[in-house]
């Protein structure tokens, strides 16, 4: 009877992890256009609900645009890119969000950030899922496949509890 609960605790354990991961949203910024001037940046933000856990993709062409984490709300208004936190400039930047509070992004390339190429963000706590309807075009198909993973490692932890339960009952 412990080796069954103890198998009990694993799969519970197994499955709050699992949960987690699936509660998490990923936010391809500017939605389709991606990290580009032609994105309307403010816009694209005020129709996403940002929570700890979730993660933020810059993608852009990386010899046009480069992404810099600025330090507070005067760099970001004065688009004083000179007072970075972070500097990326890979093309497919993923940011992650582990912790309350607002968060502000710009363009590195000189002039692009005056344009308009800057993000404000505020993450929040909580447990429902995020709000990513705009996030990106192929999110349908990146939502289903990520329900797909989740389910698979679902059905992976009950087996392997069952299997443990088996084990040590046998």
């Amino acid at each position: 009877m412990v080796v069954v609960r103890k198998s009990l605790l694993i799969f519970v354990i197994v499955m709050v992890m699992i949960q987690k991961n699936a509660m998490a949203a990923q936010h391809v910024v500017g939605g389709s256009q991606g990290w580009d001037e032609s994105a309307d940046f403010k816009s694209w933000a005020s129709g996403q609900t940002f929570k700890v856990g979730d993660t933020l993709v810059f993608r852009y062409n990386p010899g046009l645009h480069s992404v810099v984490e600025l330090e507070g709300d005067s760099s970001y208004k004065s688009c004083d890119i000179s007072s970075t936190v972070n500097s990326m400039s890979a093309g497919n930047d993923v940011v992650k969000l582990n912790k309350p509070g607002t968060r502000y992004f710009a363009c590195g390339t000189a002039g692009h950030c005056d344009q308009g190429m800057k993000l404000k963000i505020k993450t929040v706590t909580g447990s429902a899922p995020s709000n990513q309807a705009d996030s990106s075009t192929p999110s349908s198909s990146s939502a289903a496949s990520h329900c797909l993973s989740t389910t698979f490692f679902t059905f992976i932890a009950a087996i392997f509890t069952v299997q443990m339960a088996l084990v040590f009952l046998l």
